[in-house]
């Protein structure tokens, strides 16, 4: 795109908001805010804009854009731009706006399949995660996890939608609910590929349970991903592991937690106690002489050597 710009004032009438925007939700509170702003000391950035036709559509700027119209201005200071190629508006959506503010990752997935098919139509091939991260300014995290959000079904895709136009504390089904579902489900699947013949299936007795807080926390599912790698992690029984994991994905009361503890709690409590030990053994094998040692920590590793000696006892 060519850097030629000019700045004037354009009639609010004539603006229209950037289709390939991923942001579709503007939350009452940041609006607010801003129109306080604008109505104190006025507005202190021009938006930019392109020429289509008769009409300008917003490259950076849309809250100031409907805080004007709000405040019921009859026009607005505007960059105006030349106007950019399909892949050109969308990937200068992603890197003037997503990398000032945090976007929900529905917003996100909702456009970067496109960007996905845009950069395969101009380079004929499909795009690595490091290429698009290079293209939208998105990191690879944020780039996977939008890949599970567009694998979702329709209607878990809809509901995301109708939570998020809800305040924060109102939401019941937030983005991270269904990420770290959808994150222990591929590792059952990954491990245990006959416990999943039925994903949907899978889905609707996990949010039964979340509803009816069986399950408590959408971190619970963290626990599930660790079962499903215990016989990988700790070398736990197969059949043990199976037998969790169909009771967690079975319709009755019994939620992650409990057949964490029941299972391999323990198991990975003593691994992390015993990876701990053998780092605080490698410091200790640095210290060759009592004399190093301050008073303080001559205390501690008394206390320790006294509870090790009642826990070999």
């Amino acid at each position: 795109m060519s850097q030629k710009a000019e700045l004037k004032n354009i009639p609010i009438e004539l603006i229209e908001r950037n289709p390939e925007n991923p942001r579709l939700f503007f939350r009452q509170e940041e609006l607010e805010k801003l129109l306080v702003s604008v109505k104190k000391i006025g507005l202190q950035v021009p938006i930019s804009v392109y020429k289509d036709g008769e009409k300008y559509i917003i490259i950076d700027g849309e809250r100031r854009w409907r805080t004007f119209l709000k405040l019921n201005f009859s026009s607005i200071p505007a960059i105006i731009q030349e106007k950019p190629s399909e892949l050109e508006n969308l990937l200068l959506m992603f890197n003037i706006h997503g990398l000032r503010e945090q976007w929900d990752i529905y917003t996100i997935a909702n456009k970067i399949e496109r960007v996905i098919k845009l950069i395969t139509r101009k380079k004929g091939s499909e795009p690595t995660e490091d290429e698009i991260s290079a293209e939208t300014g998105m990191t690879r995290g944020v780039i996977r996890r939008c890949k599970l959000i567009i694998a979702l079904p329709q209607r878990f895709k809809d509901l995301i939608k109708l939570e998020l136009e809800k305040p924060k504390r109102e939401q019941i089904f937030s983005e991270d609910f269904f990420l770290e579902m959808e994150q222990s489900i591929r590792a059952v699947e990954r491990n245990y590929p006959t416990l999943i013949r039925n994903i949907d299936t899978v889905r609707d007795v996990l949010i039964k349970k979340y509803v009816d807080k069986t399950i408590n926390n959408v971190t619970d599912f963290r626990k599930l991903t660790k079962i499903a790698t215990a016989n990988k992690n700790l070398n736990f029984s197969i059949s043990k592991t199976e037998n969790a994991i169909r009771t967690i994905f079975s319709d009755n009361k019994i939620g992650i937690i409990e057949m964490y503890k029941d299972t391999v709690e323990n198991l990975y409590e003593d691994k992390f106690i015993s990876n701990n030990a053998n780092n605080f053994l490698s410091k200790l094998e640095v210290l060759t002489n009592e004399n190093e040692l301050d008073e303080d920590l001559k205390r501690t590793l008394l206390k320790i050597r006294d509870h090790i000696n009642k826990l070999l006892n």
